[in-house]
């Protein structure tokens, strides 16, 4: 092992770490601002309520998010500096525009949103966070543009050894970056709508007095017992809304990373044909090409239907590629990890489609039958609730494996065709300097991990805050539940 090989390994791990984050904040920022804007609408007690308790959950998520992404940028330097060399004044210009106009917008409103409460007037409020919202997507759109870019480099030329910026405006509506970024983003809601959906599922049955598995009748009886006094309990009917919320953005989401995934797999066919040829594992240029669901599994023209809407087309091989890319580009192994690549694809339609038929399910189950509008809607049944919080990692992990599919499949280049990976490490890090960063980075982040974790279930068990007038049990409190308004008091 070498230091290129550490090198990836540690900007793999701190960027796989940092990806936990940043969906859930995407979606997740939406989510508050959609819950807010509901209150404010319909002046409901039990949208403020979610509001604050989801909005302390973005929060912690954001600030681990920020401090795992200035990592990131650091990395460019030590690790990677004849990789900055060679893209600095193309791959520059949508990082600083990222953190000029999208993360100043973000930061700056979400912190008026932070201290805003009952400070400023309501409108003005819930505009702050919707522009803190569209700030945070602005940066996701910036970053997938560069990020695009090495796939499929664009707007450019090479002099002296450097890629020089021609176009801006044609490496910003990159058709990488116009397919990837609505992907990427429609998968963040995904991520957030998992987690709510969890968190939403948790809490209905810890308020029903339910474990996560089933218990015997005397024990559920006497959690029920313990969890009746909860004042909670006071605003039925509150979590079954917010996972009703959850459900549909998931959906509406799974419906966007569906039709963007194909325009994707289209352009890997022009653009990357060995990371398409490598996440089926094809070897050689195949006309009604398979596509292989599980071992010994296969849809003949699968493939070829998705790459190019044609179940009769030629999709290139892996080793037809290499023989081309050996002609084109001079001797050396063009070929990525195929195991890798391969398994990443798989897990990332299957874990992705998974969680968007949960929430399709979820929607028909909780449906308000058409015969008795205006009555009781149907309760969310006890198994579902438990399916929702155990389906809590699917989405993540589908999302990981997608960036991994993505990132290790344009292997062995760093901008394909251009510069590869072996070229553009630092020549000065040695081996040791490396590997201590990486121990140091993998300690910390181990740290980092704990402490969100900690703070994020110790915030789901508690539940959203109380005021004054809804803290006292059912027993004590208003003989009317109308009575009880709750006021809104300093979030943080």
């Amino acid at each position: 092992m070498d230091a290129l090989d550490l090198a990836r390994w540690q900007f793999g791990v701190t960027t796989v770490y940092h990806f936990l984050f940043v969906p859930l904040t995407i979606g997740l920022g939406v989510y508050v601002a959609g819950l807010q804007t509901a209150w404010l609408r319909t002046g409901k007690e039990h949208y403020l309520r979610l509001t604050k308790f989801f909005g302390k959950l973005f929060l912690i998520n954001f600030a681990m998010g920020v401090v795992t992404g200035i990592v990131q940028e650091f990395q460019f330097g030590m690790n990677w500096s004849e990789y900055s060399t060679f893209v600095g004044d193309v791959f520059g210009a949508p990082l600083a525009l990222e953190a000029l106009l999208a993360f100043f917008l973000e930061s700056t409103f979400l912190g008026l949103w932070i201290f805003g409460w009952d400070r400023l007037p309501k409108r003005l409020h819930l505009a702050c966070l919707w522009a803190a919202v569209i700030g945070s997507n602005l940066s996701a759109f910036f970053i997938l543009a560069a990020n695009a870019w090495m796939k499929h480099p664009v707007g450019y030329e090479v002099v002296d050894g450097r890629a020089r910026m021609t176009d801006l405006w044609a490496v910003l509506t990159n058709p990488t970056a116009l397919a990837q970024v609505p992907h990427v983003v429609a998968a963040s809601f995904i991520v957030a709508g998992g987690f709510v959906i969890a968190v939403a599922g948790y809490r209905i049955l810890r308020e029903r007095g339910l474990a996560l598995r089933p218990r015997r009748d005397g024990d559920a009886a006497g959690a029920a017992a313990g969890d009746a006094a909860t004042p909670a309990r006071r605003l039925p009917g509150m979590w079954r809304a917010s996972l009703r919320a959850a459900l549909v953005m998931t959906a509406i989401a799974g419906v966007v990373v569906a039709g963007s995934g194909d325009m994707s797999a289209r352009l890997l066919r022009e653009q990357q044909p060995m990371k398409l040829a490598a996440a089926e594992g094809l070897r050689h240029d195949t006309a009604h090409a398979p596509f292989t669901i599980a071992p010994g599994v296969e849809v003949p023209g699968l493939l070829s239907l998705l790459a190019a809407h044609d179940p009769a087309a030629t999709v290139q091989g892996v080793d037809d590629i290499q023989a081309r890319y050996e002609k084109t580009f001079g001797p050396a192994d063009y070929t990525p990890d195929l195991p890798v690549v391969y398994l990443s694809f798989r897990v990332m339609i299957g874990f992705g489609m998974a969680t968007a038929g949960l929430s399709v399910l979820g929607l028909w189950l909780t449906r308000r039958p058409r015969k008795r509008r205006g009555g009781a809607a149907r309760p969310v049944p006890a198994w579902f609730a438990r399916l929702c919080v155990l389906a809590l990692p699917l989405p993540t992990i589908a999302i990981i494996a997608g960036w991994l599919l993505s990132e290790i499949g344009r292997q062995p280049w760093t901008v394909q065709g251009e510069l590869m990976t072996a070229a553009s490490v630092s020549p000065g890090v040695s081996l040791g300097e490396v590997a201590t960063t990486l121990a140091i980075f993998t300690v910390l982040y181990g740290v980092l991990a704990v402490a969100e974790g900690v703070l994020l279930v110790r915030h789901v068990k508690a539940g959203p805050e109380l005021p004054p007038d809804m803290s006292t049990p059912p027993s004590a409190a208003p003989a009317q539940p109308g009575e009880a308004r709750l006021t809104p008091t300093l979030m943080y």
